[in-house]
């Protein structure tokens, strides 16, 4: 488990960033390599709802591999029907009411609880809406996002102001508000080597009985179909509700 209590945080170093496309195209190798065995090694799904959330300047296409591989298991995968991710636009508060409200028609055709995926920005979307629809949320689990930082500590804060008009500064009201965890079983995959954004601020600084850090090895740009990234998945999809445990790391 990570803490980052009396840690400096700074970007990520450029030598990293600049990396992010060679690196992602090696993973995305790894995971057409690994696709059949893992596909036959993990756990069957249940067959409940998969929602996965776009990070920013992405739809649903770049996170296509792995919803494809949620349904492979079993489960029904969704896409989050909200076309381009250019970041909040006006209230963030009506702004955030609206994306769950949308998310709740998604989910009202299906009797089981859902788990909330969000990859980097999306993953943000995930644990807020993840906090307003507890009821009809099983868990959430990000994927590179920095849910805990008091500023912008990523490498595109000028694409986030470009597409969203706002500015990517942090009050200390919203770093709390985004630092607390929802009120369900969350995990949060990071890696150190990821060019985009800060690993630290993708770490809860407390974790608990339900809230989870794991590392893995890998770029910010292929966390989507990284085959530890799905071996994690799978394992956590594949956890009955009411009995949720953490993932054990392998040696």
């Amino acid at each position: 488990m990570s803490s980052t209590a009396g840690l400096s945080i700074s970007r990520p170093p450029l030598t990293l960033l600049g990396t992010e496309p060679w690196r992602a195209a090696m993973e995305y190798l790894a995971f057409k390599v690994n696709d059949f065995k893992q596909k036959n090694t993990a756990p069957v799904g249940d067959g409940h709802p998969v929602i996965i959330f776009p990070g920013l300047a992405t739809d649903g296409s770049a996170v296509e591999p792995l919803r494809d591989y949620c349904e492979s298991l079993g489960y029904t995968a969704i896409d989050w029907g909200k076309g381009y991710n250019t970041g909040p636009k006006g209230d963030l508060d009506a702004w955030l009411a609206d994306l769950a409200s949308h998310t709740a028609e998604l989910l009202n055709r299906y009797p089981d609880t859902a788990t909330l995926i969000g990859w980097s920005l999306g993953g943000l979307y995930a644990r807020e809406v993840g906090k307003l629809l507890a009821p009809q949320v099983r868990q959430v689990i990000t994927i590179a996002t920095p849910f805990n930082a008091e500023a912008d500590h990523t490498n595109v804060g000028w694409l986030f102001r470009m597409l969203s008009g706002a500015s990517a500064a942090i009050d200390p009201a919203l770093s709390k508000r985004l630092r607390t965890p929802p009120p369900l079983p969350t995990t949060s995959i990071y890696s150190r080597s990821d060019g985009v954004v800060a690993w630290e601020t993708c770490c809860h600084a407390r974790t608990s009985r339900q809230v989870q850090d794991i590392e893995i090895d890998g770029s910010h740009i292929g966390m989507g179909w990284n085959p530890a990234v799905l071996e994690i998945v799978a394992d956590r999809l594949a956890q009955h509700p009411a009995g949720w445990q953490p993932y054990t790391l392998i040696a």
